[in-house]
């Protein structure tokens, strides 16, 4: 892959960090812990509440997988490994690291892991 393609994929996956580091402050405050006075809330409100906070917490877990992922491919960038598949070695498609920098997988070895 030519450097400029990797530059390219470098930023981008820095960006995706950014975004998703800026959404975890937001994250962080909608799932801390919900009161139970219910001087000050009525019941419903707390359930509320407490769905809100339940989803706030799955978003953070899946921000925090995808930061993982990204890290991983910063990485691999680093490396010289990165656009290569984890288990065959050949390239991924340019045009499938388009869509996600991540990826870590070729279209076939996707396609064989889906099948399992």
């Amino acid at each position: 892959m030519k450097t400029d393609e990797l530059e390219r994929f470098r930023q981008r996956l820095e960006e995706m960090r950014a975004a998703i580091e800026a959404l975890a402050e937001s994250r962080r405050q909608s799932s801390e812990v919900v009161e139970l006075d219910q001087t000050r809330t009525g019941r419903l409100s707390r359930m509320d509440a407490l769905q809100l906070q339940a989803m706030a917490q799955a978003g953070q877990a899946r921000s925090e997988q995808e930061l993982r992922r990204i890290d991983a491919a910063l990485a691999r960038l680093q490396r010289g490994e990165f656009g290569e598949c984890i288990d065959c070695g050949e390239d991924i498609p340019v045009g499938r690291l388009d869509a996600n920098p991540a990826v870590t997988l070729c279209v076939g070895c996707a396609s064989a892991r889906e099948r399992r």
